[in-house]
């Protein structure tokens, strides 16, 4: 099972395969705004929602602390072009 995790001293999340990292949507920051610069899932791992997952938690986290989102990774502006819930979180 694929399991999600926020990694605050790494500025990011990342998904684990048991203990294999198999990818990560990093993020700068500042006060008030995350920057999302990056989203990656290893390509055996693809078509599961894992990037998805991903840029939805680094979401969770930016609400509870606060914070606006820039989408600047592709991957994760796509998502906020398509998912109405991050409106309000977004810059």
């Amino acid at each position: 099972m694929i399991r999600i995790v926020h990694e605050a001293h790494k500025n990011r999340a990342a998904a684990y395969d048991g203990d294999k990292n198999i990818g990560e949507s990093t993020y700068s920051k500042s006060e008030a705004i995350w920057i999302i610069d990056h989203t990656l899932v290893d390509e055996g791992y693809g078509g599961q929602g894992i990037a998805g997952r991903l840029v939805a938690e680094v979401v969770s986290q930016a609400r509870t602390a606060g914070v606006k989102i820039l989408p600047l990774c592709p991957f994760a502006k796509r998502e906020f072009e398509k998912r109405p819930e991050y409106a309000d979180i977004a810059m």
